[in-house]
């Protein structure tokens, strides 16, 4: 991939989720987000098209495409709404990517079909209620008893945790000690339902209303042994690349918003009369429209970057806290200047751009806050830690 052009195969791609985001998001989405409502008409139909299965290869279900691809379609379908492109992101970059990367071929045949399919949704159990950016300062711990790991713990804003399609959850736990006494973290994979493993109620969210997002709780969850994702001791460090991935995935998904708050704004200053003339005819706002668009545009070269280093098998560590930081800046600002633009309007959930305006503000905190990718930038220049 060109890191500015797109193939012929990646722009087909990309015009595809648009056109079903504009026929098939669209219209209906508002209706959910204002029941707080999951739309799984709308993710069936996301699996039909083969986005879950985006990065993955074929013989475990996939599409055999890459990241990339995946973060095409995460920018378009957020264009028009952030709670349906959440929920494929966490779904493929949260949900299954973990087994994808680290998992055994027995985990990996036996739910990758599903998870790449659309048919199920794996959710990403890092944070915990005291831990917040300090993912390293886990307390769920996992014991090894008669061969079955013992899960007691709690996880908290979990992604694709609750719904009725929701197949399993893979989390980090304390699993020992290591000799210079700091946790042993690992990574284990709980299936929906077991025993010991119940959900809370959804979370009273600002924005992303029709997505899911729940509270875990593990008490006394038995789980075999063979459930362990990846070495024992390496479930942190898996998460951490996991995350480094998903930074890129968030700052596309952060450009597809900031874009959509482009389109609207420039639709609504063609139709809006003020003062006898469309308001787009003043320059306060074509300046105010024109910084918007400079914003999603270095946004976008930015996770294009980090995307092909990424692929090309290069660090990307700082391009993707790169990436993420300024295309979530750009997300938020952008949210703003639409609902400024739309004055009254875009004060009404009525308008996408009023949902834009809710749901900009977690990007500059999921998946890293802005000040760790300013961390993680500071730390990659060679800046003490």
């Amino acid at each position: 991939m060109n890191r500015h052009e797109l193939s012929t195969e990646h722009d087909d791609l990309r015009a595809a989720v648009e056109t079903f985001a504009q026929t098939e998001v669209a219209p209906v989405i508002g209706d959910f987000y204002e029941r707080g409502a999951f739309p799984y008409d709308i993710v069936a139909k996301m699996g039909q098209m083969g986005l879950f299965g985006l990065p993955f290869p074929e013989e475990h279900g996939g599409m055999g495409g890459d990241y990339f691809a995946l973060c095409l379609a995460l920018e378009e379908l957020a264009r028009v709404d952030s709670s349906v492109a959440i929920t494929l992101e966490a779904g493929v970059s949260l949900g299954a990517m973990p087994i994808h990367r680290f998992g055994t071929e027995e985990q990996k045949k036996t739910y990758l079909p599903r998870l790449t399919s659309g048919e199920a949704l794996g959710a990403f159990g890092l944070t915990e209620p005291d831990g917040g950016s300090d993912a390293g300062a886990t307390r769920t711990t996992a014991r090894l008893e008669d061969g079955e790991w013992v899960i007691n713990g709690t996880k908290s804003f979990i992604t694709n945790s609750g719904t009725d399609i929701t197949a399993l959850v893979t989390v980090t736990a304390v699993t020992g000690r290591r000799e210079d006494g700091r946790p042993e973290i690992s990574s284990i994979l709980v299936p929906s339902g077991t025993p010991g493993f119940s959900v809370g109620q959804k979370y009273s969210k600002v924005g992303w209303n029709a997505s899911d997002t729940n509270e875990l709780v593990f008490e006394d969850c038995r789980v075999p042994e063979a459930n362990l994702v990846g070495e024992r001791g390496r479930g942190y460090a898996q998460f951490l690349r996991i995350l480094d991935e998903g930074r890129i995935a968030i700052a596309a998904l952060s450009v597809g918003l900031a874009q959509g708050c482009v389109d609207e704004s420039v639709r609504y200053a063609h139709q809006r009369q003020a003062f006898g003339n469309s308001i787009g005819r003043y320059q306060a706002i074509q300046f105010k429209i024109a910084e918007m668009e400079a914003r999603a545009y270095g946004a976008r070269l930015a996770y294009y970057d980090a995307a092909s280093r990424m692929l090309a098998g290069e660090p990307f560590k700082k391009e993707a806290a790169i990436a993420k930081l300024i295309a979530s800046n750009a997300a938020m600002d952008n949210a703003r200047d639409a609902t400024q633009v739309f004055g009254g309007y875009g004060f009404m959930n009525d308008y996408a751009v009023g949902r834009f305006y809710r749901d900009a503000k977690i990007l500059e905190i999921g998946e890293g806050t802005s000040e760790v990718q300013k961390m993680l930038i500071a730390r990659e220049l060679g800046l003490p830690a």
